[in-house]
Parts: C-alpha cells; sequence; structure tokens
C-alpha cells in the first residue's frame, strides 16, 4: 500500500470522526437554542444528574387494606417491581424504589418528575378491562326518563335515556345493569368535579360510573370481564400496511397470556355485533378510564391492536400503563416531598478529581514508556471524554438518562479501558519492529494484530456492562450503562482516531528514523542501524553492553521479552559452539 493511499485513508477516517462529534454538537446545539422550554424538547449542554447529586422527589406509597388484612411480601415485591417498571418506561432513569417496613413503598425520582411519571405512580389501583354500556360528554345533563331505547353519541350534552325491565342483567353489556337511580348519578356526573375518593375501590361485579382520565367523556361501565395481570405485554409501534411497509400512525400491539386470551375472546365476540357505545371495551387504572377503543373484529388470538389519533409520546404512555397498570393490591400516596441530595457536588467534585488523578497517572505513565507516542495517547483520550460527554449529554436530553456518581466510576474505569486498547497497539507494532519491518509496515500489521486483541477485550467488558445492566437495578445499573457506553466509544476512538494518527505520524522523519524520543528508539528495541529512512536492520543478537556502560544498566533498558530473547539466544549459542567442538 503506498504511502498516499495510506495518507487518504488516515485523514479519511478521521474525517469521519469530526463529522461524528460535529452532528451530536449541532443537534445539541440547535435543540438548546430552537428546542422550546419543555425537557423533552430543549437540550442543555449540561447532562442531567442523579439522585444522589442533585436530588429530586421522594414518594411514599400505603396500601389500602381492610381491618385486619395485611400484606404479603411476595405481594410487595411484585408491587416494586411493577412500580420501578413503571418509572423506567417513562425514560427516568437513577429512581430507587425501596420497601419501608412491612407495608409501604419509597419511590424516590431524581430531579422535577413530570405530570405522567407521577400519574403513574400515584395510579396504584388495580387495571381492569370493562365493557361500556353508556357513553357521553363529560358535563353534568338533566335527568331523562328510561322509558325509550335511543342513546345519542358521545359528544352529546342530552339526557341518555336507556331501555330498562326488573330482568336480571345476562352478560356485561346487559342494559338491565343500568337502573333509574344509577341513571340519574350518571347524568349528574360532572367529570370537573372531584367525584371519586382517593384510592377508592369499587366493586369488581357490579357497574360504574366513572370519567375518562382527562375527564373528557363519561361513563356507566359494566363488571369487570378481563384483569390487568392477563396483559402480556403492551408496545407502542407504527402501524404496517398490507404490503408489510411501516406508516406514521402510532398503535398499541396489546396481547394477553392463556386466560386473557379466552376472556378476550369471548367478550369481543359480544361486543364486536352491537353498536356504539356498547361495542366499546374501556380500561380502568385508579378507576378512571385510560381507553376505550371501538371493537372491530372478534379477537380470539389473544393479540389485539389498538389505534386511534395517537402520538409517539401518547402511544409509549398509554403502552406503559396496559404493561406497568396492574398491581397485586391498591395503594394510596401518604406523602409527597422534595429531597436533598444525599451525595452532593462535592462527593461529585471528589469523584472528579479521583478521575482526574487517574487520567494524570496515564499520561505519566505514557510518556515515560513511549515518549513521542504520548500525543496519541494523550488525543486518544481527549476524544473520549469529548464523545462520551456528548453521547451522555444527548442520552439525557432524549431519553432522560441520569449521570449518578455510580455512572461516574464507570466512567473512570473507561480510562484503563482506553489506555489498555493503545497500549496493545503499541506494543504489537514495536514487535513488528524488533521481526525487522519498516515503520510503515510495522504500523499496520500491528494494527491487523492487535485489533483482534482490543475487540476480544473490549468484548468482554461489553458483556459485563450488558450482564450488569440487565441483572441489576439502580445505581449499579448506572455504572454499567457508562461501562457499556464508553466501552464501544473505545472501538470508535481506537478505529477512528488512534490507528490514523499512527498511521500519519509513521511517516514523519521523527518517528521513522527511530529517534530516541520517538517510542521507537533503536536501541530500546534492540536495533544497531538503519538500512534507510523508514528501514530498520535487527542485529542477529543481542549486542554487548556498550563502552562506558556496565551489564546491568543495559539490561535495565530491555524489556522481559528482551531479557527471555537474550537468554535463549545465548543458550542457542551456546549449543552450537558445543556442537562445534
Amino acid at each position: 500500500m503506498s504511502e498516499s493511499s495510506v495518507t487518504k485513508g488516515a485523514v479519511k477516517r478521521l474525517v469521519w470522526l469530526v463529522v461524528i462529534a460535529a452532528i451530536f454538537s449541532g443537534i445539541i446545539g440547535l435543540a438548546s437554542v430552537y428546542g422550546g422550554t419543555t425537557a423533552a424538547t430543549k437540550a442543555t449542554w449540561t447532562p442531567k444528574l442523579g439522585l444522589d447529586l442533585q436530588g429530586g422527589t421522594q414518594i411514599i406509597l400505603s396500601p389500602l387494606l381492610a381491618s385486619g388484612e395485611t400484606i404479603s411480601p411476595e405481594n410487595l415485591a411484585q408491587a416494586v417491581n411493577i412500580i420501578r417498571q413503571r418509572v423506567d418506561g417513562t425514560g427516568v432513569s437513577e429512581a430507587q424504589i425501596n420497601t419501608q417496613g412491612n407495608n409501604n413503598i419509597v419511590v424516590s425520582i431524581p430531579g422535577t418528575p413530570d405530570d405522567n411519571t407521577l400519574k403513574l405512580i400515584r395510579s396504584s389501583a388495580t387495571l381492569d378491562f370493562r365493557p361500556v354500556i353508556l357513553a357521553s360528554a363529560g358535563a353534568a345533563t338533566s335527568v331523562g326518563s328510561p322509558s325509550s331505547s335511543a342513546t345519542p353519541s358521545p359528544s352529546a350534552a342530552a339526557p341518555v335515556p336507556v331501555a330498562t325491565s326488573t330482568a336480571n342483567p345476562t352478560d356485561g353489556s346487559d342494559l338491565n345493569w343500568v337502573s333509574s337511580d344509577l341513571l340519574a348519578k350518571y347524568n349528574a356526573l360532572d367529570c370537573s368535579t372531584q367525584f371519586r375518593e382517593p384510592g377508592q375501590i369499587d366493586d369488581s361485579a357490579k357497574p360504574m360510573i366513572t370519567c375518562s382520565s382527562d375527564k373528557s367523556e363519561k361513563y356507566i361501565l359494566g363488571p369487570i370481564e378481563v384483569k390487568g395481570t392477563n396483559i402480556a405485554s403492551a408496545a407502542a409501534v407504527t402501524k404496517t400496511n398490507s404490503a408489510g411497509a411501516s406508516t406514521n400512525e402510532w398503535v398499541i400491539n396489546l396481547s394477553f397470556d392463556a386466560a386473557g386470551t379466552t376472556s378476550f375472546g369471548k367478550v369481543t365476540e359480544r361486543l364486536f355485533p352491537l353498536t356504539s357505545p356498547r361495542n366499546r371495551f374501556a380500561v380502568t387504572l385508579d378507576g378512571y378510564v385510560i381507553t376505550a377503543p371501538s371493537t372491530n373484529a372478534v379477537i380470539s388470538n389473544g393479540s389485539a391492536e389498538i389505534s386511534g389519533n395517537f402520538t409517539k409520546a401518547s402511544s409509549r404512555d398509554l403502552a406503559n400503563q396496559l404493561k406497568y397498570g396492574s398491581l397485586p393490591i391498591s395503594f394510596e400516596v401518604q406523602s409527597q416531598e422534595n429531597i436533598s441530595a444525599t451525595l452532593g457536588s462535592s462527593q461529585l467534585a471528589s469523584g472528579l478529581l479521583a478521575g482526574g488523578i487517574g487520567l494524570l497517572l496515564v499520561i505519566i505513565y505514557s510518556i515515560f514508556q513511549y515518549r513521542g507516542l504520548a500525543v496519541v495517547t494523550i488525543g486518544s483520550l481527549t476524544v473520549a471524554a469529548v464523545l462520551v460527554y456528548l453521547a451522555i449529554d444527548f442520552l439525557s436530553w432524549r431519553q432522560g438518562y441520569r449521570l449518578s456518581l455510580a455512572g461516574v466510576a464507570g466512567l473512570i474505569v473507561a480510562i484503563g479501558i482506553t489506555a489498555d486498547s493503545f497500549i496493545v497497539y503499541f506494543e504489537r507494532v514495536r514487535d513488528e519492529l524488533r521481526d525487522g519491518r519498516p515503520l510503515n509496515a510495522a504500523v499496520e500489521q500491528g494494527w491487523k494484530r492487535a485489533v483482534r486483541t482490543i475487540l476480544v477485550s473490549d468484548g468482554v467488558s461489553l458483556l459485563a456492562a450488558v450482564v450488569l445492566y440487565v441483572l441489576t437495578v439502580g445505581n449499579v445499573r448506572g455504572f454499567a450503562f457508562t461501562l457499556g457506553l464508553t466501552t464501544i466509544i473505545d472501538l470508535i476512538v481506537v478505529a477512528l482516531f488512534t490507528h490514523p494518527m499512527l498511521q500519519l505520524l509513521a511517516q514523519t522523519k521523527f518517528f521513522s528514523s527511530g529517534h530516541a524520543w520517538s517510542g521507537f528508539d533503536s536501541k530500546v528495541l534492540a536495533v544497531t542501524s538503519f538500512v534507510s529512512r523508514r528501514k530498520f536492520e535487527i542485529a542477529p543478537a543481542i549486542s554487548a553492553p556498550a563502552a562506558g556502560k556496565s551489564a546491568k544498566e543495559a539490561q535495565k533498558r530491555q524489556t522481559i521479552a528482551e531479557r527471555k530473547a537474550q537468554q535463549a539466544q545465548t543458550e542457542i549459542n551456546g549449543a552450537t559452539q558445543s556442537g562445534d567442538n
């Protein structure tokens, strides 16, 4: 490979590195100026901090128990897990969800949580599916007569008369559930008022009157027919058309377990022939309807799709409510208060100081061991630091990531990962020089040998980070996340900066001539002379100490590998001489 092609390839990779950094910087910069005022749209140049460094909001949940009733440790642990999934599903990281005593759950969220997150935490009643019997606009109406069978549209403000009789209801959608008293209460209901007590528990076998969570619609709902615990999964996705191509319409894919599949199939078989609003199936959370879609088909396979005028954010919120809405027991908010940082800025400063000391020691070692090559070391560490900072800042803005002290520890560990990569590379190049290759060829061959070792080493680190992230919670996940992120960035830096920089430096006279301060000192590498400007001639054996220098001093300049090579060569020479004699 010619020098010009090597130079072009190296410059091209460096340009790509600059482009990547410029893209992230530009996105963050534009979003910080034109991103609006909300945290979801406006970026900043400072990453968000975790609970231990910034403080946040603490909510204590207490179970709603009848007199003499207790909550089992299993149910409490299940509730903690569901609430943790709810919070994680909103994009909030570094939250802490723990038990307090034998009953309470303490939820600590960094910073100031948004309304959706607080709503998910406070909405601690079970999630249920009930058929819609009546639906109309959320404002109060005058009391109507129950003699007519006509029902207005949900947006109508007129009274809603319903045909009733004294017969017992035959199913959850039967109009006979609606008595005159129930209809009167329904017509009098104004969703803008407080009509439910906090933590109110409804009879699962009877109809209920309630409103949608946005207070725009009110309902009479039949008994519970499917429980939220029967939901297997719920995910917000873009809808695909008949050709299999993705559209811009956001929907929620919902699936049930075996019991839920059977129950849901029976309900949709009954609802599908009915007219609106009785063909609708409402989902209630904490007694409020979070969605009430119409039934457009009989669904017997346990997989349903909820469509509507969803955005990406609204579909994700609804999917989280469906997936993580069902708790084994109802809770009420006992208290909510702001909490201060448990560690604060002084601990953050101490962590950064520790990282700075570690970085300084790596630089000193690099200068002592590799002389001029230290410029590549310092450059690699600087580039890695910039990319890591931009990545964390971007994820903090777009995904709600928060940097905790455990995350800072992961960043400090990354210094060693990056240092390990360039040490492996430098030593491979030195080995090639000892074999007699010119510096340009040694750099290319050394890279081929080093990149395999670097990939294996970083692969092990990344695997450890993934395992930690999947199997742990809380601060340990913060450490695992930054460890995995920095490992990936290390691969980018080595490929797009360290290697091309060494290719360019190998073409300069200072490095190619084997200068004593280049890091490729011919004396240290047991090179006796230079055949040409970029070619080393290797001595067939380790020469005797130079005049005026003791053997001990010469030995100090050798590495362990060189000493072993010298010992082996001595033994070979001795055996040869014995054979000649």
